[in-house]
């Protein structure tokens, strides 16, 4: 393999994280949609044994997770950018909102997975504490986000916690899971972010399979 390949969902945020690394960073990829995320084979997600999703194939083999795939991006840019990542982060309140992303980011695919893709109840406890703190979560975000960005170095390119939060909040108004409208402060960094290009080209949208045809 000459080319990396990220194994995801154009849908997901997840996925999405990873694609906005790679077009911030210039590394060249392409995308192998998961069409069905009820399958249950682990060939399906790139022979992860935990049947998640984004995976990175790569020239030595696979990696798993968000996190791990932007940081092998990192490594294969053509050039050094500025980049923060959580280990990096020296505030509290920096460090408390990316833990809040990721919390809000797992908290929306509990939710959808749960309660429309296996159409469990959504008045189940298990959903509506998920829920319960997920909103809690992004009112903390939207009230603390100028102290979080404050605390990143002015000359960075990117880091991880913008990124995934725009993620994150794009995410709610394409797949409306918690109203976002209350949380100006996160809506206005999100419409700021989603003027670069690296937004602009990894827009969500619902991965089709190919038809039988094709």
């Amino acid at each position: 393999m000459t080319r990396l390949q990220i194994v995801g969902r154009r849908s997901s945020h997840f996925t999405r994280l990873t694609r906005v690394f790679a077009e911030e960073l210039g590394v060249a990829h392409e995308i192998a949609a998961i069409y069905d995320m009820t399958l249950r084979d682990p060939a399906i997600y790139a022979d992860n044994p935990a049947l998640k999703l984004p995976i990175l194939r790569c020239d030595d083999g696979v990696i798993f997770g968000a996190e791990n795939i932007c940081r092998a991006l990192a490594e294969r840019a053509p050039s050094s950018p500025r980049l923060v990542w959580p280990e990096q982060l020296k505030s509290n309140v920096s460090r408390n909102a990316q833990e809040l992303v990721w919390y809000c980011m797992a908290a929306q695919v509990q939710l959808v997975f749960g309660t429309v893709v296996a159409q469990l109840p959504a008045d189940n406890l298990y959903f509506e504490k998920a829920r319960t703190g997920f909103v809690g979560a992004l009112h903390w975000l939207d009230t603390n986000l100028s102290l979080a960005l404050g605390a990143l170095p002015a000359d960075r390119q990117l880091s991880l916690f913008e990124a995934s939060l725009f993620c994150l909040v794009d995410h709610l108004q394409f797949r409306k899971t918690v109203p976002v409208e209350p949380y100006s402060a996160l809506l206005s960094f999100t419409q700021a972010f989603a003027e670069r290009p690296s937004a602009q080209r990894t827009t969500y949208q619902f991965d089709v399979p190919p038809t039988a045809e094709e």
